[in-house]
């Protein structure tokens, strides 16, 4: 498992660069019981042929299941105000700061404000989505980890006023960039599932689009269950995998399964989407796209050894845990 958390949360962004560029660093956690959750995200993007044009935004969004709500708010930040670290996580956006210790800040929005105040740990190394070496180079354009797997965070955030105690949520801290975004994709990420609480799943079904050619969905998967780590992420474990994703009317559910001569795993990730859950977003250099928010998520997962020694886990992740 890779252990240099700096390593992997550098900023790859070149501010002399042409090329276009989206990066971003985004936290998330749920609450342990309730249906309530949390995302914060800061953000670098420099449309393509237009260095001068980059921006830091920042982005947040509170989840609240019991109410039935979801505010957000999303703030840009003039690049001159912004400082993006080339060796370790270490980001300013305006006023804002993340490090690999906590994060602080606010971001005001159209329809609601936020103000967050929080420190996180995580016990585990990062997780990485692809092979290690792909990291590096131009394929695929979109790169995606987890700086800080199972990350603890404790703190306050507050939503238009209303403050809300964050204790020993648990998520992650992740970090993903790229030339541009994938063309279509589905990601998915748990961190704990009852009764293996420890446990950790990373995955996307993706599709990439080759001028009028479309690709078969690719699955990649990488799971963190009893102290072991099931990697089925290169390119060629992807195209063999499924995934499969089905939205009818409002229901919304994923399947996935990805085998080796070791290994299996399977997935469902399901949800019901709420009404008008859709936002725009304007995060890679070719555009803008869609982007929805399924409404109390929940996941299950098998994995099972093969051979004569044959092991097994199930397990499920409730609303509270995806």
């Amino acid at each position: 498992m890779p252990v240099d958390r700096d390593r992997w949360n550098a900023c790859r962004f070149d501010p002399a660069s042409d090329a276009g560029h989206y990066e971003s660093y985004f936290q998330r956690a749920n609450h342990p019981t309730r249906p309530l959750a949390w995302w914060i995200r800061y953000t670098v993007f420099c449309p393509k042929g237009q260095p001068e044009n980059a921006v830091g935004e920042l982005w947040a969004i509170w989840f609240d299941g019991e109410r039935g709500s979801i505010a957000a708010a999303k703030q840009v930040v003039p690049w001159e105000r912004c400082a993006f670290a080339r060796d370790r996580l270490d980001v300013r956006v305006g006023e804002a700061t993340l490090d690999d210790r906590g994060l602080r800040g606010a971001a005001v929005g159209a329809a609601h404000a936020f103000a967050w105040e929080l420190t996180y740990e995580s016990p585990e190394p990062p997780l990485l989505l692809l092979p290690a070496n792909l990291y590096a180079g131009g394929f695929p354009k979109a790169k995606s980890l987890v700086g800080s797997p199972n990350a603890a965070f404790t703190g306050t955030i507050t939503v238009d006023g209303e403050a809300h105690a964050i204790d020993g949520w648990v998520g992650s801290q992740s970090h993903n960039w790229g030339a541009r975004h994938t063309d279509r994709y589905a990601w998915g990420q748990v961190a704990g599932f009852d009764g293996a609480p420890d446990s950790f799943l990373e995955c996307a079904t993706a599709r990439l689009k080759f001028g009028p050619l479309w690709t078969p969905p690719m699955t990649l998967l990488v799971l963190r269950h009893g102290g072991e780590q099931y990697a089925l992420n290169s390119l060629w474990q992807a195209v063999r995998a499924r995934g499969e994703v089905a939205i009818r009317g409002p229901e919304f559910e994923w399947r996935l399964a990805s085998q080796t001569r070791e290994v299996a795993v399977e997935a469902r990730i399901w949800a019901r989407a709420p009404p008008s859950s859709g936002s725009r977003t304007a995060t890679r250099p070719a555009g803008s796209r869609p982007a929805s928010t399924a409404r109390s998520p929940a996941a299950s997962c098998a994995c099972a050894g093969r051979g004569s020694r044959r092991s097994s886990c199930a397990a499920i992740a409730p609303p509270s845990r995806c």
